[in-house]
């Protein structure tokens, strides 16, 4: 039986201790940590409630609890701070992305890892959906030839849900980019196989949302209207962001992310291309395409339909019951949510700036152990919800 403390219970968290679940129906939940019991209950199948226990912190989790593994499902915001707490356990610990927001917070989450003995599996489901599985195999395999370069969208149908829940609280995402791409720069860089060093950006605030209490009567009638979302001067989410993208191998690549797109104008994939050939795939069509420049066909490829984030979410959960019983490496480790944050903030920083910025690279997950006091103690202060 597998013994899993939560530190938050949110949304996201619970779909997933389903998925663990479904992976091994042994897995018991050791306690919760969380601000709102009866919230992060109300998120369970009821027949999953009887018996949770529930700690003020995680070190009284630890103590009584005795689990065998750690899962964080805070909001945003926590996800480094509670991360450095599990580091300090040395238990596989299931982390939650963004895996930081501001560059201190990251450079402490790296500095905790250096030397921890735990596995970390970031919730990364799109770098093991079969669609990108099959993307990788086939660049692997000479596909394009050499890879040179990358185009990849993410056209949101589900915008709303960053300006009309607590994704609106800006102080708690840092933006989209740390909220929404760094699923997408993540799986690019794993295509790619190497990581961003330079990034350009540029995004857009408030011309498609607005917040509704800074309007005048009437308003325009253009715009969506939200409460509490925030002003481009005071930050805010914005309505669209796009970035240039240079990896450590040469490659060259586009990313652009929109949350005004509704219905069957949702696009999610890319176009990956070298000489040889043309690769591109979309996760909402569920097809791969490969073009063969040397010929003109074309071959097309359908995973399964109908899995919960195109099937990454199940492979996550299969990975992360693996690591807890020594079977398996991560498919999803700290250092990538790391190399992504750093890549995010990279194109924060450049969006706000107009210029081009260099994406801070891993040093002491690459370098000699350093060690870094936690206090595993601290209670959660805001809700747990990821």
């Amino acid at each position: 039986m597998i013994r899993l403390g939560i530190i938050g219970l949110g949304q996201r968290l619970a779909h997933m201790l389903g998925c663990f679940q479904a992976s091994d129906p042994s897995l018991r939940v050791a306690g919760i940590v969380d601000p709102d019991p009866a919230a992060a209950l109300a998120r369970l199948p009821e027949d999953k409630r009887a018996g949770i226990r529930f700690f003020d912190t995680v070190a009284d989790l630890l103590r009584e609890g005795r689990p065998d593994a750690l899962a964080v499902g805070t909001r945003c915001d926590l996800h480094a701070r509670y991360g450095i707490a599990a580091a300090a356990t040395g238990l596989p610990l299931f982390l939650e992305k963004p895996v930081a927001t501001t560059l201190v917070d990251a450079r402490a989450l790296e500095r905790a890892f250096a030397d921890a003995a735990g596995e970390v599996v970031v919730s990364f489901p799109l770098r093991v959906s079969a669609l990108a599985g099959m993307a990788k195999a086939r660049l692997d395999a000479g596909a394009v030839g050499r890879l040179e370069h990358v185009l990849a969208v993410n056209y949101v149908p589900y915008g709303n849900v960053y300006f009309d829940s607590w994704y609106r609280d800006h102080g708690v995402t840092q933006g989209l980019f740390l909220q929404k791409a760094t699923h997408d720069l993540d799986y690019i860089a794993h295509l790619v196989g190497a990581p961003i060093v330079r990034v350009a950006a540029m995004a857009q605030h408030g011309r498609v949302f607005r917040d509704k209490s800074l309007e005048p009567a009437g308003g325009d009638d253009t715009r969506a209207y939200f409460e509490r979302i925030g002003t481009p001067e005071t930050g805010m989410n914005e309505d669209a962001s796009s970035a240039l993208l240079e990896f450590a191998n040469g490659v060259q690549g586009v990313y652009t992310q929109v949350f005004y797109t509704k219905h069957h104008g949702a696009v999610r994939g890319a176009t990956l291309s070298g000489k040889d050939g043309t690769l591109r795939f979309d996760w909402y069509r569920n097809e791969l395409l490969l073009h063969r420049h040397a010929e003109p066909v074309t071959e097309l490829t359908r995973p399964p339909e109908g899995l919960n984030h195109f099937g990454g979410d199940g492979a996550l959960a299969d990975n992360f019951i693996a690591v807890i019983k020594g079977e398996a490496r991560s498919a999803s480790p700290i250092a990538a949510g790391l190399r992504s944050v750093y890549a995010c903030l990279a194109a924060k920083e450049s969006a706000a700036t107009g210029r081009f910025v260099a994406v801070q690279q891993l040093t002491d997950l690459e370098a000699p152990p350093v060690s870094l006091g936690t206090d595993s103690a601290s209670p959660i202060h805001s809700p747990a919800v990821a």
